[in-house]
């Protein structure tokens, strides 16, 4: 049972909101030493319960007891006692060398290891190192340390506190921080009505099997060899298209891995094993490199009959113009290239980026030119079908802070919300869209939202944007967005120009001297073409360098 708390402790009563919602959503996915641990909490005195928050919500899990002192706590040493006696905190804990040095100063570390140092490094991560390699193993810092007249107080619930918070969210890239940031108004959320029931995980295999991953992730980033990784990552879930995606992304990062190495045979069956968004395309690139040219034809084939997405339609295009001489076939016809309109400007060195010269050069007051690079056309799509995105579709919204809902980038996430996406795109043959996303405009701002970009839309540019760019070619950008909501949302140019007066617009992509074109850029400017969109490239070069973008 929770109490009302005093201002001072915010992040207390925020915790306290999370238990209590873990306690009513998720009791039955959790293990005994978490339901013990919201059984236990709220009985421990408060000053007990703000520090171990205040540990939580820190980076961790060893903290100098001196580092802890907060006005609302009083003594840390005081407060942690009943911490101590649950065993949630230590003083015992055992730490490398490593850990001591991230606790202490330099100057410290000289005082307490300078005997092990006959001529000490200058810099502290040298030091450390030094003292890695020459006092291994892990020891309580009062061993360590004898010295210290400091006490570390070290964190051992630590994991569970990231299962719970896990659970929460759905995810570990939001923290416990989520709360401060609403309370305060930083970020606000849309009020979405949730099913009985509803969360991010359906059993307790799917919380291992998110961290397992996540874990997996993390030893990749720190080096570990593909060899001890690849065993563990297990097949691909099929019951969970979150976690599929995930595990699909996991396996491309250790192929591409061992495809740095030069390790392609063992490249190649893991992507076959693993399979996933991204491994046929991979797949073909291997078997290239291995020159096993009619295998990789193959899959081209295939992936041309069926493609996942644009952008493996696209490269699968590219490697069978490539495989096709090499197995006597003939060359192929290059399919045919949206006329690309071409602006060569030359103009005087400026600093910053090369957009901004650009649409400084263009811009005049009676056609301005904007900076909206993908955010324009997702901020209208993202307004005008702001009511399907965050629909109350079952399993799609199960926390408060919750940006997205968390089948965005499912394949039938569209279908899921059919009706809902029909009526919204339908206004924009009545003519009735202006009006639904200027209503959004006003009523929504500054919520989080997957698609709208609050401090790139003004009102100047929205009204220009309702006023200049027609309505059938807004639903054919929003009708590309949808296929694809992950790749599509990129790509798009980087600069609008308006001419208000005769209701009419252009949009231009820029190139910088030696850059060129993305193929995600490309495919988005074929798109523009098949729809009448005028756009053109600018291929901007300096007075006076001789450097050119490339096309």
């Amino acid at each position: 049972m929770f109490f009302p708390l005093s201002p001072a402790l915010y992040y207390l009563a925020n915790f306290h909101r999370a238990l209590e919602w873990l306690g009513r959503h998720h009791l039955d996915l959790m293990d005994d030493a978490e339901r013990d641990f919201l059984r236990r909490f709220p009985a421990l005195p408060l000053p007990a319960q703000a520090l171990l928050v205040r540990m939580v919500m820190r980076k961790g899990p060893h903290f100098r007891a001196g580092k802890l002192r907060y006005a609302e706590l009083g003594c840390p040493l005081r407060a942690a006692e009943a911490l101590l006696g649950a065993g949630w905190v230590s003083r015992e804990a055992l730490l490398t060398v490593a850990e001591v040095a991230g606790l202490l100063r330099r100057e410290e570390l000289l005082q307490h290891f300078g005997s092990h140092l006959p001529r000490p490094p200058r810099s502290k991560a040298l030091l450390t190192a030094t003292l890695a390699e020459a006092l291994p193993g892990s020891r309580p810092f009062a061993d360590w340390c004898p010295a210290a007249t400091e006490v570390v107080l070290s964190l051992t619930v630590a994991g569970l506190c990231e299962r719970l918070r896990l659970m929460f969210f759905g995810n570990l890239a939001q923290d416990w921080s989520e709360f401060v940031l609403a309370d305060l108004g930083i970020f606000r959320y849309e009020t979405v009505e949730m099913a009985p029931g509803a969360r991010g995980f359906r059993s307790r295999a799917e919380v291992e099997a998110h961290l397992h991953l996540y874990r997996c992730r993390e030893r990749l980033a720190a080096g570990e060899a593909v060899a001890a990784l690849w065993p563990e990552l297990g097949p691909r879930p099929v019951d969970s298209p979150h976690l599929a995606r995930r595990h699909g992304r996991l396996a491309l990062a250790l192929g591409r891995q061992l495809e740095r190495e030069g390790e392609l045979e063992q490249a190649l069956a893991l992507y076959r094993e693993a399979g996933g968004e991204g491994s046929r395309v991979r797949r073909i690139r291997v078997l290239e490199r291995l020159e096993r040219h009619a295998q990789a034809h193959a899959l081209a084939l295939e992936a041309m009959a069926a493609p996942e997405s644009g952008a493996e339609a696209q490269l699968a295009a590219r490697a069978l113009q490539r495989l096709s001489p090499r197995l006597g076939l003939g060359r192929l016809p290059r399919a045919p290239r949206a006329e690309e309109v071409r602006i060569p400007l030359r103009l005087p060195r400026a600093a910053g980026r090369v957009e901004e010269a650009v649409r400084a050069h263009f811009h005049t007051a009676e056609a301005p030119v904007f900076y909206v690079e993908n955010t324009l056309i997702c901020s209208l799509f993202g307004l005008l079908c702001w009511e399907a995105i965050f629909a109350p579709v079952p399993g799609a919204f199960f926390h408060p802070f919750q940006a997205a809902p968390a089948d965005l980038h499912d394949g039938a996430f569209r279908q899921r919300r059919a009706a809902l996406f029909d009526a919204c795109l339908a206004r924009l043959a009545d003519g009735s869209y202006r009006d639904a996303i200027r209503h959004n405009f006003a009523a929504k701002q500054g919520m989080q939202s997957p698609f709208v970009f609050w401090s790139m839309l003004t009102e100047e540019l929205l009204e220009l944007a309702l006023a200049c760019l027609p309505s059938a070619q807004l639903r054919a950008c929003f009708e590309r967005l949808l296929l694809d909501l992950r790749e599509n949302r990129a790509g798009m140019p980087d600069l609008i120009q308006f001419w208000p007066a005769q209701q009419r617009y252009r949009m231009l992509e820029v190139k910088g001297p030696g850059d060129r074109l993305q193929d995600n850029q490309k495919r988005w400017l074929a798109f523009c073409a098949e729809q009448g969109m005028p756009v053109a490239v600018c291929y901007l070069s300096w007075e006076g360098e001789g450097g050119e973008a490339e096309a």
